[in-house]
C-alpha cells in the first residue's frame, strides 16, 4: 500500500501523496453522493442541516453561493449519512495508510469533513496547523485528504510547508479570539516556500497534524473537492471537544488497543470550539481580531 520511501517522506517532509489508493468505482458513487448535496445546495441561502451537536452539517460560501451558482464548501461528518463514505473512512486502504504513518499500535477515526471548491468559487483556506484544532496528549495524527476529484495547480490545491512539522506549534489566537490561523508574521517568516499537493482522482494527501498549510480560491471550470479523515493514535487521548463529532469518533481502524495513554510534551491553548456550522468563520474573524 505504501512503501518504505514514501513513509520516509511523510517523516522528514510532514506530507506524502499517495496514487489510486480508492477505485473508480468507489469514486463514482462518492461524487454521486457530493452532487446530490450540491443541488440541494440550490435551493438554500445558508447552512442547512444538523449534526449530532446541533450545528449545521451543509456550510456555503455566501461570498458568491447562489442557486445558479453554488458554493458548497463543506459537509461535516458525511459519514453520518452516507454508508460509503463511512467505507472509505473507516474500511479503505486510505484508513490502513493512515494507521501505518501514525506509527502506533493502532489508529483510531477522529473526524471527518468534505472541502469542496466548485467551479469559480471564492472559498479559501489561511495557512494554520491542524493540532491547535484537535489537540491530543500526543502529536500522532495524520489527516488524510482523498481526491475525490483530480487536483491540478489551478483549482485550489492544498499548499503545505515541507518540514515544518518538525518546528513550533504555532498561536492559533490572536487579541484573544480563536482565528484557525496563524499570525501575519509567521505567514511572512514561513509560509513563501510551499508546494502544492496535485494529483488524479483517487489519490490521497497524508499530512502530519503539525504541517502548515493552506489553499486558495478555484478560477477553473472543474470542481476541487476533498474528502478528509483525521486519524489519531490509540494511545492518544483528545483534551478539547471533537470540533466535528459523530457516532463513529473513537472506533479503532487499524491495529490493536494497548489500553494505554501516551503523553509527549506540548505547550498550547486549548481551541474554542466553532459556533457556526464550519471553521470557516473562525478563519474570517482572523481580519478582524
Amino acid at each position: 500500500m505504501i512503501s518504505k520511501e514514501q513513509i520516509a517522506q511523510f517523516n522528514e517532509q510532514g506530507f506524502v501523496v499517495v496514487d489510486g489508493v480508492i477505485s473508480d468505482d468507489m469514486l463514482k458513487v462518492l461524487n454521486s453522493d457530493l452532487q446530490t448535496w450540491v443541488q440541494e445546495s440550490r435551493s438554500h441561502d445558508t447552512a442547512w442541516g444538523e449534526t449530532v451537536d446541533g450545528r449545521a452539517r451543509f456550510d456555503v460560501d455566501l461570498q458568491d453561493h447562489c442557486a445558479d451558482h453554488p458554493s458548497l464548501r463543506r459537509v461535516s461528518s458525511p459519514t453520518e449519512i452516507s454508508d460509503n463514505y463511512l467505507k472509505v473512512a473507516m474500511h479503505s486502504d486510505m484508513a490502513k495508510i493512515a494507521g501505518a504513518l501514525i506509527g502506533a499500535q493502532g489508529a483510531r477515526f477522529h473526524h471527518s469533513k468534505i472541502n469542496a471548491k466548485l467551479p469559480h468559487t471564492k472559498t479559501s483556506v489561511k495557512w494554520h496547523q491542524d493540532f491547535p484544532f484537535t489537540p491530543h496528549s500526543n502529536d500522532d495524527l495524520v489527516t488524510a485528504l482523498l481526491m475525490v476529484g483530480d487536483v491540478t495547480e489551478d483549482n485550489g490545491p492544498l499548499l503545505v510547508i515541507p518540514g515544518s512539522h518538525r518546528g513550533p506549534l504555532y498561536s492559533h489566537w490572536h487579541n484573544d479570539v480563536f482565528t484557525g490561523t496563524v499570525a501575519q508574521q509567521v505567514q511572512n517568516e514561513h509560509c513563501a516556500d510551499y508546494v502544492s499537493c496535485t494529483g488524479r482522482r483517487g489519490a490521497v494527501c497524508f499530512m502530519h497534524t503539525r504541517l502548515l498549510h493552506s489553499s486558495g480560491a478555484n478560477s477553473t471550470d472543474d470542481p476541487r473537492n476533498l474528502f478528509i479523515s483525521v486519524y489519531a493514535a490509540e494511545d492518544s487521548l483528545a483534551l478539547s471537544d471533537n470540533p466535528l463529532p459523530s457516532d463513529h469518533a473513537g472506533s479503532l481502524v487499524y491495529g490493536r488497543e494497548s489500553k494505554m495513554v501516551r503523553i509527549t510534551p506540548n505547550h498550547i491553548r486549548l481551541p474554542e470550539k466553532p459556533k457556526g456550522a464550519s471553521f470557516f468563520l473562525q478563519q474570517a474573524s482572523a481580519d478582524m481580531a
